[in-house]
């Protein structure tokens, strides 16, 4: 079981992508994602989304916003991922030249219509929404099989 975390960094109706097409024999290879990764022993979500964002692209995130966990049951050399989904809003730095892909700001009108996992179509209007999800998401070869979502309202 891998645990991660994703994060989409928005400004000025903006939201910061990379575009996979640096790293070799990356699961991800083409598709434009959010920010994140792998957890470090001992990490909570917070705490990996911060190094994550700062690792990849050279911003520090003050106060991420959880809206989700997502599963994804054999994703990747048949191993479960789940993946702790934020967003930020506050950030400081400049952008670095990351290691894993293209970073790029873009409208957020034109993040549907980039190169993404078919999934990703499915949850990210959840980050609009109040409440907190989780989600299960179920590929086969590379492609989507099935989902579910469980909301819960906001306290």
């Amino acid at each position: 079981m891998k645990l991660a975390t994703l994060c989409y960094l928005k400004k000025d109706g903006h939201t910061l992508m990379i575009h996979r097409v640096k790293k070799e024999n990356d699961i991800h290879a083409g598709k434009w994602n959010g920010l994140g990764g792998k957890f470090e022993p001992g990490e909570t979500p917070e705490e990996c989304v911060i190094r994550e964002v700062r690792e990849e692209a050279g911003l520090t995130v003050r106060n991420p916003r959880l809206h989700g966990v997502l599963t994804f049951p054999g994703f990747a050399h048949d191993e479960d991922w789940y993946a702790f989904v934020f967003t930020a809003t506050e950030f400081e730095g400049e952008l670095i030249e990351s290691a894993e892909g293209v970073l790029k700001w873009v409208p957020d009108e034109e993040v549907m219509g980039l190169e993404l996992w078919e999934g990703d179509r499915i949850f990210l209007p959840w980050l609009e929404q109040p409440g907190f999800f989780s989600g299960k998401f179920v590929y086969r070869d590379g492609k989507l099989v099935g989902h579910e979502v469980v909301f819960y309202e906001a306290a």
